[in-house]
């Protein structure tokens, strides 16, 4: 099993995160601690009104990885996850074959569909089209890290001999993010990962629809992925990341207990990843929390 866990940059107190040092310390805190990656999430333009409720700020996922990458060398840089309507795939393709060349092949390009209606409107994407744009975005992608000339006409833009590069080798492999069926078929035939999330009362409704409710649906799903890439003849990694219901207190062995006991429940359906945030009301309290999941749970999972 391994863990990828949130790196707190959309926290706007002042100092605290939205450093380059604060960056360079948290992520070297995460490697020092056993963990495998580190993730960001994607909100260019969001709802003021989603923000100042229950959201939270976020950094350009691209830029603060690199800072990421530059102090660390084993850590894997993740997004989770980046909506792939929100620009050219042409843009996010050149973006992660960046990361992934400098990084020496660390990247995980988790990615979604949106939900942010008024998002998509400040960007000029049309939020009804994000399923098909996605699925264009991640085919248009693979072509651009194939190498070679791109030829293709795609509902916003026409490539008619481009030739994208730097070629990444290996490809960074692509998370798909959501629950509900059509990210399930996504996964399976498009990505070589799958990164739903269990649902939870305070999340929007339509984050709770497209949510997993629990583990024998998790399964089930598993099930069905593997399947499909069965049938369609995919073979290789195929990882599969979400975070426990079982909330940590980063304090007392008793609760890391059950969080590794539930680890292991997710294991034996075929989940590889946990994606874990640790409390930060603090920097200082936020490395003492990775150190403590180090020495409490990654040393004895």
């Amino acid at each position: 099993m391994k863990f990828t866990m949130d790196i707190p940059v959309g926290v706007t107190t002042p100092g605290e995160f939205q450093t380059a040092e604060a960056v360079k310390v948290m992520a070297q805190a995460f490697e020092a601690a056993g963990v495998d990656a580190c993730y960001v999430t994607d909100h260019p333009a969001p709802s003021a009104e989603w923000l100042h409720a229950n959201g939270h700020d976020a950094l350009d996922p691209f830029t603060a990885l690199s800072f990421v990458a530059a102090n660390t060398t084993k850590l894997m840089l993740h997004t989770n996850i980046l909506v792939m309507a929100y620009r050219s795939p042409f843009v996010t393709a050149k973006a992660a074959a960046t990361l992934q060349v400098l990084s020496g092949g660390r990247f995980i390009l988790g990615a979604g569909a949106g939900y942010q209606k008024v998002e998509f409107d400040a960007l000029g994407v049309d939020f009804h089209k994000r399923g098909k744009l996605f699925d264009e975005a991640i085919d248009t992608i693979h072509m651009a890290w194939n190498g070679g000339v791109v030829v293709k006409e795609g509902m916003g833009f026409n490539a008619v001999g481009n030739e994208p590069r730097p070629v990444p080798s290996p490809k960074p492999p692509i998370w798909i993010g959501g629950g509900s069926p059509a990210a399930v078929k996504r996964a399976a035939l498009r990505g070589d990962g799958w990164s739903p999330f269990f649902a939870a009362p305070t999340m929007t409704a339509a984050n709770q629809e497209s949510g997993i409710h629990t583990i024998e649906q998790l399964a089930e799903n598993i099930v069905k992925a593997q399947e499909m890439r069965a049938e369609a003849g995919r073979t290789g990694q195929f990882d599969v990341a979400i975070g426990t219901r079982a909330k940590l207190d980063f304090k007392t062995r008793a609760t890391a207990d059950a969080y590794i006991e539930e680890v292991h429940k997710l294991a034996d359906v075929g989940v590889t990843w946990i994606m874990i945030e640790a409390p930060h009301p603090s920097r200082a309290a936020f490395l003492e929390n990775v150190q403590w999941f180090g020495e409490e749970v990654i040393a004895r999972v």
